[in-house]
C-alpha cells in the first residue's frame, strides 16, 4: 500500500516498515517499542503462510488455535472451554459451483443469461434451493423496523417473490436501528415470514468496502452456518444473490424507475419507492455441502474480589480469516494480518501484561478467541448462546477486530459509543492518553453489527469495539480508505505491509487500562436508557 504522504522516519524491521511519525515519536519509549515488537511477533506467527489463512475448520486454523492455546498457558490463563481451552463448534458448509450454476433474467418472451462473477454472485451462507423461478419486487432498503414505524416489506405481496433491495437506509432513522434490522437474525426472518422465496441485494457503491472485482474472487469461498438447529436463520432454503451495481440497471427496465435514480436517493439518505419489477429471475444452483468442526478458544484470568471475582470482563477477537483462495498478483494465501490476527495478538499482549503485573483485578477477565467471524459471526454467536461462564456474569465485552494501526493513534473510533456507560469509560481512558474519541462516521457500513460484539449485545451484554479513527478528508483518512480498497480481504493483508508499532502498543495499553478500569469498578456497566439495544438485557434477565 502506498501511504498518502511521506512520513519523517521509517525504521525497517524484518520485511516490513514500522512507521514512527512526529505524532507518536514522543510515546516511543523503549518499553513502548518493545511492547509493539512483542505484539507484532504474535501477528507474524498468526499471519504466517504456515497458518494458510486460518479458514474455519482447516488445518491452518487448528495450528493457529494451538498457538493461541500455548500463549494462554504461558500467560497463566486458566482453561474455560468445554475441552480445556477449546469450545468445539459444528458447521454445515456450502460451496457454490458457479461453473455448474446459471442465472437468467426473463422479460416476457425474452431470456437473458446473467454472467456469474460479472453480473451477479450467488450467496453461500443460507442453504440455496437447487432451482427457483420467481417474479422480482423492489422493496427499497428492505428494512423492517416496527420500533420506528418503518417497514419496507409492508403493503406488498411478497409471497413467492424474489425481493430486491438497495443497501443503506434513510438518514432520519437511527443507525443502530438500521444496523440491527439488517442483521441475518432479523432480516432473513422478516423476509421469510413475508413469504418471499429469494433475496437479491444491490450494494450501493458509495458504501462498498471492496471493489466488485474482489467481491467476485471471494465468491469462491465456502459459506457456513451453525449445525445446531437452534441457530438457523430460515426454516428452509432461501435463494440469495448479490447483483453488480454496475450492471443491475437491466432489472429495472419497464418499471418506470432507474437504478441511477434510486442510487441518487440512497446517497442522499432519502426514502426509496417500492414497486413490482416486470422481470422474472430463474436460477439453477449447484452446490457441494459438508460438515466441519472448529473451536473457539477461551481462557480466564481469575479476579481477586470476593464479591466480584465471579463476574467477567470479556475481551474478544476472531482468529479465522479466508484461508487459501483465488490468487491476486500470484498470491493465494489470505493471511489476515490486520483481520484479525492483529486483534488476537492484542488479546495475547494484554494477557501477557496482566500476567506480569502486580496489580490484582477484582473482576475476572475472560479471553474469548472465536472462529467463523468471516462466515457471519458464527463462533461468537455460538459462544453467546452457549457461554462457558454464567451468561449473566458477563458484565461487558470489549471486542477488537481489524483496528488498523497503520496511522498514529490520535483518534479512536468507538462503535457503540453512545449505547452504554462503556462510552464514558473509554472516553476517560482515552483522555488520559490524549486520544480523541469519535463516533461511527459511516453508520451505513453497519460495522456495529458486522463484528462479534453484536452477539454479546444480543445476549444483553454492554459491548463496544474500538478502532483507529481519522477525521474525514485528512491524509490519515485517505490512508485508511486506501487500505480497505487494496488490502481488506486480499492476500496483501500480510506481514509485509507498513504498520505503526508504537501506535499499536498505545492501542494495546489503552485496551489494558480500559479492562482494568471496568474490572475494578464498583458498578457494572449499564445500557443507556436511550439505547435501542437495552431491550436485549431486559429480555435476558
Amino acid at each position: 500500500m502506498m501511504f498518502c504522504r511521506v512520513r519523517p522516519a521509517l525504521v525497517a524491521v524484518s520485511a516490513f516498515a514500522v512507521v514512527l511519525s512526529g505524532a507518536t515519536a514522543s510515546a516511543a519509549t523503549p518499553d513502548t517499542q518493545a511492547a509493539g515488537q512483542r505484539w507484532w511477533s504474535y501477528v507474524q506467527q498468526l499471519a504466517s503462510d504456515q497458518m494458510e489463512g486460518r479458514l474455519t475448520g482447516s488445518e491452518g486454523y487448528r495450528r493457529a488455535a494451538r498457538y493461541v492455546t500455548e500463549q494462554f498457558k504461558a500467560s497463566g490463563l486458566e482453561p474455560r472451554g468445554v475441552d480445556g481451552y477449546l469450545q468445539p463448534v459444528n458447521f454445515d458448509v456450502q460451496r457454490i459451483q458457479a461453473a455448474k450454476s446459471s442465472l437468467t433474467l426473463i422479460e416476457g418472451n425474452h431470456e437473458q443469461a446473467l454472467s456469474l462473477g460479472e453480473d451477479a454472485l450467488l450467496g453461500s451462507r443460507l442453504p440455496q434451493p437447487k432451482s427457483v423461478e420467481a417474479p422480482l419486487v423492489f422493496i427499497g432498503y428492505g428494512l423492517h423496523i416496527p420500533d420506528a414505524n418503518y417497514d419496507d416489506l409492508a403493503g406488498q405481496d411478497l409471497h413467492g417473490k424474489i425481493v430486491v433491495y438497495l443497501s443503506g437506509g434513510p438518514s432520519n432513522l437511527a443507525s443502530a436501528l438500521k444496523a440491527h434490522s439488517r442483521s441475518p437474525q432479523e432480516f432473513y426472518k422478516a423476509v421469510e415470514q413475508a413469504g418471499a422465496v429469494g433475496i437479491a441485494s444491490i450494494p450501493n457503491p458509495k458504501n462498498m468496502d471492496i471493489p466488485w472485482s474482489r467481491m467476485s474472487l471471494a465468491a469462491s469461498q465456502p459459506g457456513m452456518r451453525l449445525s445446531d438447529p437452534a441457530f438457523q436463520d430460515t426454516r428452509g432454503p432461501m435463494f440469495t444473490v448479490t447483483l453488480n451495481p454496475a450492471h443491475a440497471e437491466q432489472i429495472f427496465t419497464g418499471s418506470g424507475h432507474t437504478l441511477n435514480e434510486l442510487l441518487a436517493l440512497g446517497d442522499g439518505g432519502k426514502p426509496l419507492p417500492r414497486f413490482r419489477l416486470t422481470a422474472t429471475l430463474r436460477a439453477d444452483v449447484s452446490a457441494l455441502t459438508e460438515q466441519v468442526e472448529s473451536p473457539n478458544i477461551i481462557g480466564v484470568l481469575p479476579g481477586s474480589g470476593p464479591q466480584r471475582k465471579n463476574e467477567y470482563v470479556v475481551l474478544s477477537a476472531h482468529l479465522d480469516h479466508l484461508g487459501i483462495g483465488e490468487p491476486i498478483n500470484g498470491d493465494r494465501v489470505y493471511n489476515g494480518a490486520m483481520d484479525d490476527a492483529s486483534g488476537v495478538a492484542t488479546l495475547l499482549e494484554v494477557a501477557s501484561q496482566l500476567h506480569g503485573s502486580d496489580l490484582p483485578l477484582k473482576r475476572s477477565v475472560l479471553f474469548v478467541v472465536v472462529c467463523a467471524e468471516e462466515k457471519g459471526l458464527l463462533g461468537s454467536r455460538y459462544f453467546a448462546g452457549h457461554p462457558t461462564v454464567p451468561a449473566k456474569s458477563m458484565v461487558a465485552d470489549l471486542n477488537t477486530d481489524m483496528f488498523l494501526p497503520i496511522i498514529p493513534l490520535n483518534n479512536l473510533t468507538v462503535y457503540g459509543l453512545e449505547e452504554s456507560t462503556l462510552g464514558d469509560d473509554v472516553r476517560a481512558v482515552a483522555a488520559g492518553m490524549d486520544v480523541k474519541v469519535l463516533p461511527d462516521a459511516q453508520p451505513d457500513r453497519n460495522i456495529f453489527i458486522r463484528s462479534d460484539q453484536y452477539n454479546f449485545i444480543r445476549a444483553g451484554v454492554p459491548s463496544i469495539m474500538c478502532a483507529f479513527g481519522a477525521s474525514p478528508g485528512t491524509d490519515e483518512d485517505k490512508t485508511m480508505k486506501s487500505w480497505l480498497t487494496n488490502r481488506y480481504h486480499a492476500p496483501s493483508d500480510d506481514t509485509n505491509q507498513p504498520v505503526d508499532l508504537v501506535a499499536a502498543a498505545r492501542f494495546n495499553r489503552l485496551l489494558l487500562t480500559l479492562t482494568e478500569r471496568i474490572a475494578n469498578a464498583d458498578a457494572r456497566p449499564e445500557w443507556e436508557t436511550t439505547s435501542f439495544f437495552k431491550r436485549f438485557a431486559a429480555a435476558n434477565n
